[in-house]
């Protein structure tokens, strides 16, 4: 299939032509596509994802989105850093030296998408670029947490040697399971990598072989994959921003897996279709409230906890989400990463939120039911929210009236989602709602690098209670005192957050199991990765498990 202007079009005008309940599945589409395997080591000829967003031709420097990178990319160690023990991928082993150094050892006979050989030197080239050249979403794995001072080939050309400025004891689980390996050939002569516009050139099992922005992908097959031949020989993937166009075109057979999860509303009607299949999955995300801690009032700490004391999760999951995910009422980070303190909370307390902000001096000195500052002015604050969520904005109405409950005056604004970006991304903000994912809120070497990264804080901002904790966690040298220092950092942060955890999303993919069935979960990566399109040998290997299939 050739997606084009027209193809979109067709989409587009779907969604505004037809309710989804009344489009009915395509037989002639799922009777054709049943003559095709299906199972995770049968072979098929094109899948067809529907991908929600356009993040460039795989640049890491410019768009990234982690489960497609990961198609094209391959690391030292797979599936992620959020499993407890990543598997041995381009490297064969990682050894612990001394708790400032480590050795690698890659793998032999890996080529690279044009032909070239995989070697060491790559991996030293791709440490060393992250870390000395332009900042990406990777560099600080390499540059400040954890910091890697040297890195050595040995003699024998396929070990390395990674010596670090401090302890790095999770080097082998979390660095070296996050950062994709580029090609030494390509990338060292890229002199501005953000201007690089080439298709990504990789070790995985699927070459991109077409880009053409805000259209589609065209992944092909990497048949001489050294973890098995891929399963799906042509992965087709069509962008489709609209949501509703988005699920029409899957109920339609125009698609086969949307990568857009299901929202309540819609379950039914795809579990009622015996074509399509839900399934459930861990994608380690946060819907979160996020707080402009630099102005006042979100500037005191005590104010933050009100805030946070304020808010009732388990309301927003019943009436906005239908019950469809977890109430965040334990707090920043996920709590299903293995990194994260099983013991937070952050209740719903609206007396203790009415005391706080009383002892602050904020207080109703008009009588029309909502507090002033403590020097008698009015006090309202806007929830800023992309119009290209419909949930996050019925979030942030529900919650303009949860704060009125303890005087506290708030207003939603639906911004155009390139507005909304770039008024996050500027600080231009009181607050806003949002979705964190999985190398946000999972990654523990990322949940301390957010305190100095203008994130969660910003550095040079005073916070001595935190700088301590981080300072400990640095002189740390074994992963079990590290875990529990960060429990403790975990502990302060949700005592006076930044970004407030609403609801842990429940992520329910609807697939066509006529055409494919051979998905699997990756922790944090839901069920389209490309452990789905390997063998099921490798996905074992994978630390991957079956998807959740709901009735």
């Amino acid at each position: 299939m050739k997606f084009n202007k027209n193809w979109l079009f067709v989409l587009l005008t779907m969604a505004l032509s037809f309710a989804l309940a009344a489009c009915g599945s395509s037989d002639k589409d799922v009777k054709e596509s049943s003559t095709e395997s299906k199972g995770s080591d049968s072979t098929i000829e094109n899948l067809t994802i529907g991908l929600k967003s356009d993040v460039g031709p795989l640049n890491i420097y410019t768009g990234n989105l982690d489960w497609l990178t990961d198609m094209v990319y391959d690391k030292l160690f797979s599936p992620s850093p959020y499993v407890d023990e990543p598997t041995p991928w381009l490297a064969e082993s990682a050894t612990q030296i001394d708790e400032d150094t480590w050795e690698v050892v890659v793998r032999d006979g890996i080529k690279w998408h044009d032909g070239e050989d995989f070697t060491a030197e790559d991996v030293k080239f791709t440490y060393e670029y992250y870390r000395d050249g332009p900042a990406n979403r990777h560099t600080h794995h390499v540059s400040d947490v954890p910091k890697i001072d040297e890195i050595n080939i040995q003699e024998d050309g396929k070990t390395l040697t990674f010596e670090c400025g401090y302890a790095c004891p999770s080097l082998k689980i979390i660095t070296f399971a996050d950062l994709p390996i580029l090609p030494k050939h390509i990338w060292g002569n890229v002199e501005n990598p953000r201007k690089y516009a080439d298709l990504a050139i990789g070790t995985g099992p699927y070459k991109l072989t077409e880009y053409v922005a805000d259209r589609h992908y065209v992944l092909e097959a990497n048949v001489d994959y050294f973890m098995g031949e891929p399963t799906v020989k042509k992965l087709t993937l069509p962008i489709i921003p609209d949501a509703t166009a988005m699920f029409n075109a899957l109920k339609s057979g125009q698609i086969d897996v949307s990568s857009r999860t299901v929202p309540a509303e819609l379950i039914s009607t795809f579990s009622s279709d015996d074509n399509f299949k839900l399934a459930s999955a861990t994608n380690l995300s946060i819907v979160q409230f996020g707080l402009n801690y630099e102005i006042a009032p979100f500037s005191n700490e005590v104010f933050r906890q009100a805030m946070s004391l304020s808010i009732d999760r388990q309301a927003i999951v019943d009436t906005v989400l239908l019950g469809q995910s977890r109430a965040g009422e334990k707090g920043y980070p996920h709590p299903d990463s293995p990194w994260t303190n099983p013991e937070l909370s952050t209740p719903y307390d609206v007396i203790k939120a009415n005391s706080l902000l009383d002892e602050l001096g904020y207080k109703d000195t008009n009588g029309d039911g909502f507090r002033e500052t403590p020097d008698g002015k009015a006090l309202s604050m806007s929830i800023k929210v992309s119009a290209g969520e419909p949930i996050y904005v019925r979030v942030a109405e529900l919650m303009v009236e949860q704060y009125k409950a303890v005087g506290l005056s708030l207003n939603v604004a639906t911004l155009d989602p390139t507005t909304y970006s770039a008024d996050i991304s500027e600080d231009n903000f009181e607050t806003y709602v949002s979705l964190i994912g999985p190398h946000g809120v999972a990654d523990p070497d990322q949940f301390v690098q957010s305190h100095s990264a203008s994130y969660l804080w910003t550095a040079g901002l005073p916070y001595p209670e935190m700088d301590a904790i981080i300072a400990d966690w640095k002189a740390a040298s074994t992963i079990e005192d590290r875990k529990l220092i960060a429990f403790d950092m975990q502990t302060l942060y949700n005592n006076q957050p930044t970004a407030i955890a609403l609801y842990y999303p429940d992520e329910v993919y609807a697939y066509n199991a006529v055409k494919y069935d051979g998905y699997v979960e990756s922790l944090g990566y839901g069920i389209i990765n490309k452990f789905s399109f390997l063998p099921e040998a490798t996905q074992k290997a994978a630390s991957t498990t079956a998807p959740v299939i709901i009735e």
